[in-house]
């Protein structure tokens, strides 16, 4: 029995030396042999960074976009005879200063118009049911405004290809109406939207020469806010207030666009 005891002492006094010396130890690292340290873990790894844009440079560019629509008895799964046309207009400029190698920030603005008008429908749900809708007109449009940081990443010692995060900070609002019928059965309502946002959009960067680039950035971290104001026949009101977060791809987030690196 004195064996296995003497062979616990001695066990437990080992122990209690080794955490008695090793936090000691530790102490006596430098700030400077620490990051020395960091940086060959680091380099070890393959996770050494470069610079990719350099601290100093302005970032120009946006997108724009339009499409047009008309439709001349058309037909679509249930509905017929579709008369109608509309279109769809999307300008964003932005700008963004690096303030160090590859961090920067700046500023986008977003404006959106749209125009929907259906002359004529037929909905044919089966030989003895259907309806004929018409004379719907809807237009709208919506504006914002963001701070953006971004923070570029390098792939290697690749200067023509790399990879961005950007952070945007929203701020927006919009007006929309939506007219039906015709004559006395006229019918419309009024939309007012204010609009509040914090989103993480990563893309990537291709260098068409040394100071023009291609850029595609997506959506995928989202906390949202709106309040929607309505007004209907100038006589009924009411509103609406939403909150969302998401994490997820967002297709309609997605922004094709040049910029110049100035």
């Amino acid at each position: 029995m004195n064996k296995y005891i003497k062979q616990l002492l001695t066990t437990v006094l080992l122990a209690a030396t080794m955490l008695w010396v090793i936090p000691a130890q530790a102490e006596q690292i430098t700030p400077e042999q620490n990051d020395s340290i960091n940086k060959a873990i680091k380099e070890s790894r393959g996770l050494k960074q470069y610079t990719f844009v350099p601290k100093g440079q302005w970032i120009v560019g946006g997108n724009i976009s339009y499409s047009q629509r008309s439709s001349d008895n058309y037909q679509f799964l249930v509905i017929e005879g579709i008369n109608g046309g509309g279109y769809s207009f999307n300008v964003s400029p932005m700008f963004c200063y690096m303030f160090a190698n590859n961090m920067g920030v700046g500023g986008r603005f977003s404006y959106d118009r749209s125009l929907i008008k259906l002359n004529s429908a037929d909905v044919t749900l089966s030989d003895d049911m259907n309806f004929n809708i018409g004379e719907i007109y809807s237009l709208s449009h919506s504006y914002s405004g963001m701070a953006v940081l971004r923070n570029y990443i390098s792939i290697g010692r690749n200067t023509r290809f790399g990879i961005f995060n950007e952070t945007q900070l929203q701020i927006g609002g919009g007006q929309s109406k939506l007219v039906s019928g015709t004559g006395e059965s006229i019918t419309g309502s009024y939309e007012s939207k204010f609009s509040l946002g914090i989103n993480l959009a990563p893309g990537i960067v291709a260098f068409i020469n040394d100071n023009i680039a291609v850029e595609l950035n997506i959506g995928i971290l989202g906390f949202n806010y709106t309040k929607t104001t309505q007004l209907t026949d100038q006589v009924y009101t009411g509103n609406t207030n939403s909150t969302s977060a998401s994490f997820q791809i967002n297709l309609f987030s997605i922004g094709l666009g040049v910029a110049f690196y100035i």
